[in-house]
């Protein structure tokens, strides 16, 4: 369970942190470029400093599921000069896959910024129209369905792998830690059937009917893409309350009028108009919240998700 600072006790707090940044701010991506955090990251960095008087340069560390980018974070000096752009399924699931040579306590949120319209999908010319397709095929032709996601012990995985089970499909999967451009070279050239993808990453591949969605991870529809069905609907009520939220964290030694003015930047860059109608133009779902919504996001899927990794025998205890 990872601490939050309160946004209400910092409003009382001296402003010493007036002098910060002089210097550029670090974000890690976890993800290669490209990438859902990656894209993010970079519109962030590019609006921040109207409001943070500085540069934010954008890192990418991939490997590991994020543990890499995280553990880089949790080295560094906590002085608010490196950030880690993370998702809450890492902390509730990834985290509990795998030993990791870290206290991932040491990293708190800070705030969020989205989330992800995650999902299944497959090429706009394969012959399965839904998930039901998808699934008689796999079950009829037991370890030649193959499906991609961007590493083992991620969400996506772990949600891919306990469908395809609860559906009694022997499926093959390939992971594709160079993320969403390798998954969408695979998919479209036939080296994979189906790919865990996350919506806002292809949806202009997906509105030109090269790419078909045949679920969202979600316990209702989105309204875009509104004629995708949720995987609630689908007889996966479990995963589709397993949301993912993506924000940035940062090392918790960090003293907390610099959290105060991060954070209060990091509002602003939500609230500038330019920002948000490029954001919204990403496609997925702007959202915006303080370390305790973000907190939250992170209890609530542990809660629902480390039974899962126990059913696939994915869980690792640190």
């Amino acid at each position: 369970m990872l601490a939050a600072f309160s946004v209400g006790s910092m409003a009382i707090q001296p402003a010493l942190g007036k002098d910060f940044p002089t210097k550029s701010v670090e974000i890690v991506v976890p993800f290669a470029s490209g990438s859902p955090q990656d894209i993010m990251s970079r519109l962030v960095a590019e609006t921040a400093p109207k409001y943070l008087g500085q540069p934010i340069v954008v890192v990418n560390k991939p490997g590991a599921g994020g543990s890499i980018a995280a553990a880089d974070v949790i080295s560094s000096k906590p002085d608010g000069y490196k950030l880690y752009c993370g998702i809450n399924n890492f902390f509730a699931l990834t985290t509990k896959t795998q030993k990791i040579p870290f206290d991932a306590s040491h990293l708190i949120p800070l705030v969020n910024f989205i989330e992800y319209k995650s999902g299944m999908c497959v090429s706009g010319s394969s012959p399965w129209k839904n998930l039901n397709d998808l699934l008689d095929y796999g079950r009829k032709n037991p370890g030649k369905l193959r499906w991609g996601h961007s590493g083992r012990g991620i969400k996506e995985h772990i949600v891919g792998s306990l469908i395809f089970r609860k559906a009694g499909v022997e499926a093959i999967d390939i992971p594709y830690p160079g993320g969403v451009p390798q998954k969408t070279a695979a998919l479209l050239g036939g080296h994979i059937d189906a790919s865990a993808m996350t919506y806002g990453t292809v949806k202009d591949l997906v509105r030109a009917g090269k790419m078909r969605f045949l679920l969202v991870i979600r316990d209702q529809r989105y309204s875009d893409p509104s004629d995708v069905p949720s995987a609630a609907e689908l007889g996966f009520p479990e995963v589709g309350r397993l949301l993912t939220c993506s924000g940035f964290f940062i090392h918790k030694d960090t003293p907390e009028e610099i959290k105060k003015t991060l954070f209060d930047v990091f509002k602003k860059i939500y609230d500038d108009p330019e920002f948000s109608k490029k954001f919204k133009e990403l496609g997925d779902e702007p959202r915006f919240g303080g370390p305790e919504f973000l907190a939250e996001t992170i209890r609530r899927s542990e809660e629902l998700g480390v039974p899962m990794l126990k059913e696939l025998g994915l869980y690792v205890a640190n």
